[in-house]
């Protein structure tokens, strides 16, 4: 990529793809198949977005001796049944498609595991616009056991692209702080999952409603950062 190009990281469930239920009711069948009470739909949707295991055990109240079972339940049923009903958000594939005849880099990060997500995009046909696909591991831990977090998948998605600058998407507060945690600014959408009034006070740097808005805002993004860039030297001082 050019020094001024500034990628874009994506997030995925409620930012590229509405998983338009499946992924509500595949935690819904999985509790249901062990017998565990079932989280009334404004609960199953504030799910969506953070960490499984942490929703089912905080939002959910699953006990903990039950979690890997209805972890293992819920993915079965995601892959037989909800990444078809899923889809993509209008507006997303034109976005793309604009960017990779731009030249501009774009990567997802999501708390997914990275299998499961290379899966959803494939299923989308959009996998081949990214120039890296981030997420956790399959038991969502890091390599030494470690929970893997929204701040370290995209450090990750940042080390790929080879840039300590780039433009964080998302619908939810992890989101947010994690793009502020690496030093990056992050566009709320509001046509994902955040309660009214999440994005902006986990410091979106803007919310947007449309495609189009989303594009406009990354074009500012980009043009102040062209302009910084300009002012600095060789030896790097402005």
């Amino acid at each position: 990529m050019t020094s001024t190009t500034v990628p874009v990281i994506f997030d995925l469930d409620g930012t590229l793809v509405d998983p338009a239920g499946g992924i509500t009711e595949g935690i819904a069948s999985a509790l249901r198949g062990l017998g565990l009470p079932v989280p009334g739909q404004d609960l199953l949707h504030a799910m969506i977005g953070p960490k499984l295991s942490d929703s089912l055990l905080n939002v959910a109240n699953v006990p903990a001796e039950h979690l890997d079972e209805v972890v293992r339940l819920y993915r079965e049923y995601y892959v037989a049944k909800g990444i078809a009903q899923s889809r993509l958000y209008p507006g997303i594939r034109g976005i793309l498609e604009s960017f990779a005849e731009a030249g501009r880099p774009v990567a997802v990060a999501t708390q997914k595991p990275q299998r499961l997500a290379r899966k959803v995009l494939a299923h989308h046909g959009i996998d081949g616009f990214f120039h890296g696909i981030h997420g956790s591991a399959d038991d969502e831990t890091a390599v030494e056991g470690v929970p893997l977090g929204k701040t370290q998948i995209i450090a990750a998605a940042l080390r790929n692209l080879d840039t300590q600058h780039a433009i964080m998407v998302g619908d939810r507060a992890q989101d947010v702080s994690g793009a502020i945690a690496n030093g990056l600014d992050c566009i709320g959408v509001v046509w994902g999952f955040a309660p009214d009034g999440e994005l902006e006070e986990a410091g979106s740097v803007a919310v947007v409603s449309t495609g189009d808005e989303l594009v406009a805002v990354i074009e500012r993004l980009q043009a102040v950062h062209t302009s910084a860039m300009s002012g600095v030297g060789n030896d790097g001082n402005v």
